[in-house]
């Protein structure tokens, strides 16, 4: 038998595994790095958070990241390139972020790693019937196995794609096995570029859980900001705070058809994007309104996106939490138009339920890796309209 094959074969049967979990987002901040010792499997999964880290990432790969994401027309050699130069940058962040922990890459079970969203296209986004949903994640895992000599599971996406899912989100698997709770009917908000909330009914309920995306989150707060500001983000809300909401914009950024369909459903910056922004301008004859009053209003945008479609779910439910994770939670004036927007319902960081709320992500995913080599599909078939599968694709260091 291969020597990696028997040492993933007793990997598997331990009674907790030593998992590197990894996320970048669309904001392209850094990579995440969650280092999680994950006991069982299934309901009986329990997650301990050791370390967390996020490794910033360089203004040269952000370009390179950049040079290719969420575009029709790319360079081939680019996108191919590419593709291995995450690989060896994600390698390079883990062993350094590991030797900085003190920590021997040989103490390591597995990495989870999600990769490096570049495309998303179902369906219900591209309108092509001709061509099946599709995502693509880049970042060899190979390299990452070859370079930090750890097992690695990557590409969890495509799984969920080939089940008959759009690959998007996934958090629902990690959110249903860790917070499910007896009383409160949860919703679990990720606000990164993309807003998406697992809903998760409370324990004996005859509701089922499920995930979906909701519309922009700092998406396009960020390209405008980068665009017309040259920052990667309005920090702490100082630009929108300085503006005012135009009504008229805000009234026709919110009417998109995606913001009408039935939940589950996915998107991403493919549709909310600055060229969305300027279509909208152009329709509500906004055009001229200052740079500030723009992204004040796209910050309220954001918050009634999210809020709702929080409304279309709790409407007829007691014992209602909102619980927060994502870089949106630092910015305090999405957080205000949030609470404005649900007034009657609690709304609260991941912390209060005992996770830090930057560090959920890439530990989901060291999750769904535990899963994919010691859960089986049947742990995860309450959750509504998402296939019942193991997720990952399994990289050996040699």
């Amino acid at each position: 038998m291969n020597s990696q094959i028997e040492k993933l074969y007793h990997i598997s049967k331990q009674p907790s595994r030593l998992i590197l979990g990894l996320m970048s987002g669309t904001s392209l901040d850094g990579l995440d790095i969650a280092l999680c010792r994950i006991h069982n499997a299934g309901i009986n999964t329990k997650l301990e958070l050791l370390n967390f880290e996020t490794a910033p990432y360089t203004e040269e790969f952000r370009n390179r990241i950049r040079s290719i994401f969420a575009k029709d027309t790319i360079s081939q050699q680019a996108l191919c390139g590419i593709n291995a130069y995450i690989g060896h940058v994600h390698a390079d962040l883990i062993n350094q972020t590991l030797a900085k922990w003190n920590i021997n890459n040989e103490d390591i079970d597995l990495i989870a790693s999600h990769g490096q969203t570049v495309y998303h296209a179902p369906q219900s986004l591209t309108k092509d019937i001709a061509l099946p949903n599709s995502t693509l994640q880049i970042g060899d895992a190979d390299h990452i196995a070859v370079k930090t000599g750890i097992i690695t599971v990557a590409d969890f996406r495509q799984k969920h794609v080939a089940a008959g899912g759009e690959g998007a989100p996934l958090a629902a698997y990690g959110d249903f096995l860790l917070f499910t709770d007896v009383q409160e009917n949860r919703f679990l908000l990720n606000i990164g570029g993309i807003s998406n909330f697992t809903f998760l009914p409370k324990a004996g309920s005859s509701l089922q859980a499920f995930a979906t995306d909701l519309g922009p989150g700092n998406t396009m707060m960020n390209q405008f900001c980068n665009k017309h500001f040259g920052l990667e983000m309005d920090r702490d809300a100082y630009l929108a705070s300085q503006g005012q909401v135009n009504k008229a914009l805000l009234d026709t950024l919110m009417q998109e058809e995606f913001l009408t369909l039935n939940f589950p459903k996915t998107t991403g910056p493919e549709l909310f994007n600055l060229t969305y922004l300027e279509r909208k301008q152009q329709q509500s004859h906004t055009t001229d309104i200052p740079k500030e009053d723009v992204l004040a209003t796209l910050n309220a945008f954001s918050a009634k996106a999210i809020t709702e479609g929080i409304k279309r779910v709790a409407r007829h439910l007691d014992n209602v939490a909102v619980y927060i994770s994502g870089g949106g939670l630092h910015n305090p004036l999405l957080m205000k138009n949030i609470q404005s927007f649900l007034p009657d319902i609690k709304i609260s960081s991941m912390a209060a339920i005992d996770m830090n709320p930057d560090a959920k992500e890439a530990c989901l995913f060291a999750v769904l890796a535990n899963e994919t080599v010691a859960g089986e599909p049947s742990n995860v078939r309450n959750i509504k309209d998402s296939p019942a599968v193991c997720m990952g694709k399994i990289s050996l260091p040699y």
